[in-house]
């Protein structure tokens, strides 16, 4: 075990114990690294944990007050690290276990806390277990850690059901027996080289009590659990009875997702979490068809937070975002949990592009009011590498270069993934920006020319800069605690397609957000999500605004697609 952290706060004292608990994880701002695309130390084109760790100064001075590491675990790369074989091993590509155990020291030194991903649903097809289920054949007990099935058909040629990859394509691949002969079938909700692991068997619950630990011993301060609505199937993996393809989040009820078996799993894992100290937490990557639903891996004795996807996957449209927060924060109060907030991630199009509409000038208007909206809510708020200097998604990747497995399939997802995932850019007047040691350095997917110029040595020190935009409003939220706290907004009336909410400092965390318990500044934050300006009542002074507002009179003139924090 290697625990030689010093974990201290963000002013440097030294951090709570399990008997001074302070909810961290309850309004903390946390930042996705996506290791293969955030940095790279040795020059070979693929980011590693040298690099994260060199960088974790600049994630300090952002504003952050944690970080989500993507996989860097040891596997083959038939998704991008979501197919792992040893969970328990660094993958070269990255570099070792000691450099982990360098970043999680550093970052806890520089008051970063350091979230893992943990991909409990699959592994990867190259896991000792599976190959050792295909070499022994059938009859080997270790074939009851994953979901071999004979199949359908006179010869068992067809699928044991009609389940479909989330990649496309059926869910089943059948295997060849050790004397040549066609065999069982097995599942995999996503690539073939994902074996389903059998949650109904207790080896996989004992495996993964001793990863969490494992982890834990090192000095992580939670997990971020992979396709955690997932690992528990229905009894006798009953046919779905329709062929439409499938989508991870949807409002049909699925016998593989969202099953009420899960539970029992999370309050497991929360003893576990619960054993150590500084408040370790569990965040679950949960699409299910609504808050309501979400809100179940919440409870006390459950995960401590999970991903709102239901507010990702929200248009720039100021009454269904309003429904969007509604919905949420009251699906989360029952629990007592937060509620998060999200605009992007390694698995969907960049928010900039999302909102742009075919305009990136209004995509970039749109992310400056997304963000200032996000951290005016009460909850957490997770930010996704390169949010921050404003990147879109790039959209014109040659065939050749693109990883996503699901690209490689027919009917499957969008197969486009690849186009978030572009390694940032940090420096120079040329590929890879910084990326890399080396100008003109390789990068394991190419960069586009325009993105010198967003940089993060271009925007530093801008202040019309979409990076000097989120550290100014990281440090007012950090400085002013009625931003991000309680959970309760109190809105106010407004023009049709505005959005205008107040917020003052909270009580006790798990108190409503209008308690007024700390006798602080209040706040108001209005959002204008149409394409022209409006005018509204002064409510106080200017804090923070993503675009240039003109007072006239009382009045305030808000620019088409913009958003102001005042305090009131």
């Amino acid at each position: 075990m290697i625990d030689d952290r010093t974990d201290v706060t963000r002013t440097g004292s030294p951090a709570p114990t399990a008997a001074q608990p302070t909810g961290w994880w309850r309004d903390a701002v946390i930042y996705q690294v996506y290791p293969r695309s955030f940095a790279d130390a040795d020059g070979d084109g693929m980011g590693d944990l040298p690099g994260v760790r060199a960088r974790l100064p600049y994630l300090r001075d952002l504003g952050v007050d944690a970080v989500w590491l993507s996989p860097f675990y040891a596997s083959p790369q038939a998704d991008a690290g979501y197919d792992v074989a040893d969970y328990r091993a660094i993958d070269p590509m990255f570099g070792t276990l000691d450099d982990a155990a360098a970043v999680i020291r550093d970052a806890h030194a520089l008051g970063l806390r350091v979230i893992v991903d943990l991909v409990p649903n699959h592994c990867s097809d190259q896991h000792v277990w599976f190959r050792q289920a295909l070499r022994e054949g059938p009859g080997s007990p270790l074939r009851d850690r994953f979901h071999f099935r004979p199949g359908k058909g006179a010869d068992g040629e067809l699928p044991p059901n009609d389940w479909e990859s989330i990649f496309g394509g059926p869910a089943w691949t059948r295997t060849t027996d050790p004397d040549g002969t066609p065999g069982d079938w097995y599942l995999h909700l996503f690539a073939p080289e994902q074996p389903d692991f059998n949650w109904d068997h207790p080896a996989v619950h004992d495996e993964f009590r001793t990863i969490l630990r494992f982890w834990l011993d090192l000095g992580t301060d939670g997990f971020r659990i992979d396709v955690a609505h997932g690992l528990v199937k229905a009894a006798g993996l009953p046919d779905m009875g329709h062929g439409e393809q499938l989508k991870l989040l949807g409002n049909q009820k699925l016998p593989f997702f969202d099953q009420d078996g899960v539970h029992e799993i999370y309050r497991d894992w929360r003893k576990v979490l619960d054993e150590y100290p500084g408040e370790r937490i569990g965040v679950a990557e949960a699409w299910t068809p609504s808050a309501d639903r979400t809100a179940l891996y919440l409870r006390s004795d459950e995960l401590h937070q999970a991903f709102n996807f239901h507010y990702l996957n929200t248009g720039w449209d100021a009454a269904r975002i309003r429904a969007a927060v509604d919905e949420s924060l009251e699906a989360m109060r029952p629990v007592g949990a937060p509620t998060t907030w999200v605009l992007s991630n390694h698995d969907v199009v960049r928010h900039t592009t999302r909102y742009a509409g075919g305009d990136p000038e209004r995509g970039l208007r749109r992310a400056r009011a997304a963000l200032l909206l996000m951290l005016a809510l009460p909850g957490s708020a997770y930010l996704y590498q390169g949010e921050e200097l404003g990147l879109p998604e790039v959209t014109d990747l040659p065939d050749e270069v693109r990883q996503d497995p699901s690209f490689f399939k027919t009917n499957g997802q969008n197969g486009l993934r690849d186009g978030c995932r572009v390694p940032i850019p940090w420096s120079g007047s040329e590929p890879p920006y910084g990326f890399g040691p080396e100008p003109g350095g390789p990068s394991w997917l190419p960069q586009p020319e325009s993105w010198a110029k967003l940089s993060v040595e271009a925007q530093t020190g801008d202040p019309a800069s979409m990076l000097e935009l989120y550290r100014s409003a990281l440090a007012a939220r950090r400085d002013h605690p009625a931003l991000g706290a309680g959970d309760a907004v109190e809105w106010l009336e407004a023009p049709e397609g505005v959005l205008a909410f107040r917020r003052v400092p909270a009580g006790e965390p798990g108190t409503s957000g209008e308690s007024g318990g700390n006798g602080g500044t209040a706040f108001v934050c209005t959002v204008n999500t149409t394409a022209e300006p409006v005018r509204l009542p002064v409510p106080g002074q200017v804090l923070l605004a993503g675009s240039d507002v003109t007072l006239e009179g009382g009045e305030a003139v808000l620019p088409a697609d913009s958003a102001v924090w005042w305090t009131v």
